[in-house]
């Protein structure tokens, strides 16, 4: 059997078409490491973030060949990075990297548990002590009602991509809908050091309300 490709069997929400669509995101969980900075810095806080949520989840995925018989296991491709992303003033501004906030998170299949989770950063402190485990958190995301975009381009054209969507949602009674659990959501689908920036393919998410609720 071919493993689970999240991206394939979940088209709607990771293979977007390159114009807003209104879409309702389900509970799913996530592993994910909160931080903050610019994340270009070199060997920063966020670099730092990615090395911690990709051991882990890799960990999780081979465990079969670590000998670990996980309840429900079955093999399946890791999902792609996920991020949120905001500044105290509420904006996303490009031009001052350095004030954002973010989670980062990857998809977790339903099988990953608390016990499994746990299991997975004692292997990694043992393996990368350089990493901290500590940092991490296995939990659910529930996102709801959101206008989603395929963003084709470097990361500092998104402004452009956004106005589209905030066009969209103007146009069908919608409004952004942001707060401390509902963030600016990026789904990366290219790796940025193996991809030219003008092909790099990131999902763009908003969540949003009706204007009538």
């Amino acid at each position: 059997m071919e493993p689970l490709d999240y991206k394939k069997a979940y088209a709607d929400l990771y293979l977007p078409k390159a114009k807003p669509t209104l879409i309702q995101v389900p509970e799913m969980p996530f592993i994910c490491v909160a931080g903050n900075g610019d994340p270009n810095e070199p060997d920063g806080c966020y670099s730092r973030a990615l090395a911690l949520l990709y051991s882990l989840s890799f960990t999780i995925k081979m465990s079969p060949k670590a000998g670990i018989d996980i309840d429900g296991y079955f093999a399946y491709k890791v999902p792609p990075l996920e991020g949120l992303w905001w500044q105290d003033d509420g904006n996303i501004d490009l031009s001052h990297k350095q004030d954002f906030h973010f989670i980062s998170m990857i998809r977790q299949p339903n099988f990953v548990t608390e016990q499994v989770f746990d299991w997975a950063c004692t292997q990694v402190k043992k393996k990368k002590s350089a990493l901290d485990v500590s940092k991490a958190l296995l939990t659910s995301f529930a996102e709801g009602l959101c206008v989603q975009m395929l963003h084709i381009g470097p990361y500092d054209t998104e402004p452009e991509t956004l106005a589209i969507m905030h066009d969209f949602m103007q146009s069908h009674g919608l409004a952004p809908d942001i707060s401390e659990t509902r963030r600016h959501h990026e789904i990366y689908l290219s790796d940025p050091r193996r991809t030219k920036p003008e092909r790099c393919k990131t999902v763009l998410r908003i969540p949003v309300k009706r204007l009538e609720e």
